[in-house]
């Protein structure tokens, strides 16, 4: 089928004006017609229509719907995972403070029910034991001020963990925006 997308005749009487036959012009016309609908055709082959575009933006869709579903699920999972962790590592340092301030009235009761008992008899080893108790005291509190460390470590690299995870999801949904745009 012939589409006409200029003048032809005025094409060939161009043609004629520089010196080609009519049969020359029409015969130059038809060759550029019949190059230009193949050209065409092979354009309109290689178009999509209307519906599949749709279809196919529809289907992107659904497929970043459940890709963000999925992320969104692996987010809450990991999230809960952490907050899991982090209660269960709260419950143990809680858990070992309690029995480090247990061990520490043990400790401090021996130590002044000894003390009672030896004040009269020996007043030189009191100031010793003092000192005892005192650096008992200063390791616990240095025991106890690195648990508060270690536990402060831990919230932080479950922080990093949580935000790279978020930073890493936000970028493939940025990414995927992106591509598909």
């Amino acid at each position: 089928m012939f589409q006409q997308y200029f003048d032809t005749n005025k094409f060939v009487q161009k043609l004629e004006m520089e010196g080609f036959s009519r049969q020359q012009g029409e015969a130059i016309m038809d060759s550029l017609a019949e190059v230009m609908n193949e050209s065409m055709q092979t354009i309109v082959k290689n178009m999509v229509t209307k519906a599949e575009q749709e279809k196919t933006v529809y289907a992107y869709k659904v497929d970043f719907a459940q890709l963000k579903s999925e992320l969104q699920m692996l987010e809450k999972n990991d999230f809960a995972m952490m907050k899991a962790n982090n209660e269960q590592l709260v419950a143990e340092v809680e858990r070992l403070k309690q029995k480090l301030n247990e061990e520490v009235r043990r400790t401090q009761a021996g130590v002044r029910l000894d003390l009672n008992l030896e004040k009269g008899r020996i007043r030189d080893e009191s100031s010793a034991i003092e000192l005892k108790i005192q650096e008992t005291d200063t390791r616990l509190e240095g025991e106890i001020s690195n648990l508060r460390t270690q536990m402060e470590t831990i919230k932080f690299q479950l922080l990093q963990y949580m935000l790279g995870t978020l930073t890493g999801a936000g970028a493939l949904i940025l990414a995927y925006m992106r591509m598909f745009r």
